[in-house]
């Protein structure tokens, strides 16, 4: 069981007397982790966790974990604000909606996930702090539910702040705190520019964030008929819905919140599987072991002769897994910083 920093600072106030445990805690952006079982308050909270790996450790641990946000309020409320900064503004104002009058919301971030900033915007909102606490290089501070101090137009004004917005000159709709969230980034335009044309079937993309990928993928190759498109962010994923339903009348598409890393949910055989893989969970620290996994993950879900269509950044280590997993592997293109290769022939 692993140790966090911000959860461990989380739980300070709590551990150490400064608050009282309520029997009915909200937990946004929940974590599983030794300072969540220590504390030992299981039955008291509901969890919402909108990153399936995180999902899916705190349902393997017992909690309850909802798939929404419920719609009652609580009597205190935690969260683990995200470093972008309007998709936290919103968090914030969600806490807030969330905690019953004269309730407490608790929030803690890491120092170099922007912690100053955040505890400044959560005072803003606020009207005032209650309380502040430093320790394991992070930032805990909390807040009663007072209405007569919050500030109403900031609190209204945050609620949107992450909405989701045209992007692209309306041809995609994104929202702040997905990944590249109003832009293409560099990796996947290069393969999209790659991307065959002339592939017939069924399609997968791992990874398919708001749809970039799979839309290029299903503009170039009408002769696609089912794709699943698998993605780890429930956020992220909803986009993809909007993005990709012009495609819908003439392909079965299929969205999965599900972390690729797991393996894949459907039985299906590919003949074509396409990935900008992520090389890090939600934090900064590189973990090219996920992109590893996805890339195993489509040498077993690739029909005979099926194809593989890999971006990533050039330094990875993905060539020696990828020569051991497939026949022909082949660097389609080497430019900015990252390669697209194309992997056939499945060694099994």
């Amino acid at each position: 069981m692993t140790s966090d920093a911000a959860l461990d600072a989380l739980l300070l106030p709590l551990n150490q007397g400064l608050l009282t445990a309520a029997p009915d805690t909200l937990f946004l952006r929940a974590r599983e982790g030794a300072g969540l079982h220590a504390r030992g308050q299981r039955d008291a909270l509901t969890c919402v966790q909108p990153f399936k790996p995180w999902d899916d450790a705190l349902q393997r641990a017992g909690f309850d974990v909802a798939s929404d946000l419920p719609s009652r309020t609580f009597d205190q409320v935690w969260l683990l604000p995200p470093r972008q900064r309007e998709e936290a503004r919103a968090l914030i104002a969600q806490a807030f909606d969330s905690c019953e009058p004269g309730g407490v919301v608790v929030a803690s971030v890491a120092n170099d996930e922007g912690a100053k900033a955040i505890e400044g915007d959560f005072k803003k909102l606020a009207g005032a702090l209650d309380g502040t606490l430093s320790k394991f290089h992070c930032r805990v501070f909390w807040a009663k539910r007072d209405d007569a101090r919050i500030d109403a137009d900031v609190w209204a004004q945050w609620r949107k702040a992450d909405a989701p917005r045209s992007i692209l000159e309306g041809r995609f709709v994104s929202r702040p705190g997905v990944f590249a969230w109003n832009r293409v980034d560099v990796g996947s335009e290069l393969l999209a520019e790659h991307l065959p044309s002339n592939v017939r079937g069924a399609a997968a993309d791992l990874g398919a964030g708001w749809g970039f990928l799979s839309d290029a993928l299903l503009t170039h190759n009408p002769g696609i008929t089912t794709l699943d498109a698998l993605e780890a962010d429930a956020r992220a994923l909803e986009l993809a819905r909007q993005n990709l339903a012009a495609h819908a009348d003439r392909c079965d598409i299929h969205f999965h919140w599900h972390d690729v890393t797991a393996g894949l949910p459907v039985g299906r055989k590919y003949d074509v599987i396409v990935s900008n893989p992520p090389f890090h969970d939600t934090g900064k620290a590189s973990q090219p072991e996920i992109g590893k996994r996805f890339l195993q993950v489509a040498a077993e879900a690739l029909a005979p002769r099926g194809t593989f269509w890999l971006v990533a950044n050039a330094h990875l280590p993905y060539e020696a897994l990828l020569a051991e997993r497939f026949v022909d592997v082949r660097v389609v293109v080497s430019a900015k910083g990252y390669k697209v290769f194309e992997a056939r022939g499945v060694k099994r």
